[in-house]
């Protein structure tokens, strides 16, 4: 059998194989199907993460804003970002890699 003709066998065999599997309508014919209360729960987490997705991007769109509203100001934006994300670090563990970081540079004569 050819490569095309091999093709076309298994994307038959794909279709005939969701043709034969009956789909349902409501979720009882499902033998896995959860429980009322556990469909409640699972909907209201599915609901809060999208409700959290929404004010997520919110933020983010505040946060780009206050972004322009500095370079706006003459302030780079850059260098901004590295403050908050220095900012976050442990101050001890970021004062262990800027010494790590000057014993490199010093060690390949770059400082």
């Amino acid at each position: 059998m050819t490569g095309q003709g091999r093709i076309v066998r298994v994307a038959a065999d794909f279709r005939s194989s969701f043709e034969e599997t009956p789909m349902a309508d409501d979720a009882s014919a499902h033998p896995d199907v959860l429980n009322q209360a556990a469909q409640g729960q699972l909907k209201s987490i599915i609901e809060r993460i999208e409700r959290l997705e929404v004010e997520k991007a919110e933020v983010a769109e505040q946060i780009k804003e206050v972004f322009a509203e500095a370079k706006g100001n003459g302030f780079d934006v850059k260098i901004l970002r590295k403050v908050v994300r220095i900012r976050k670090q442990d101050r001890a563990k970021r004062l262990e890699e800027d010494a790590i970081l000057d014993l490199y540079l010093s060690a390949i004569g770059e400082i």
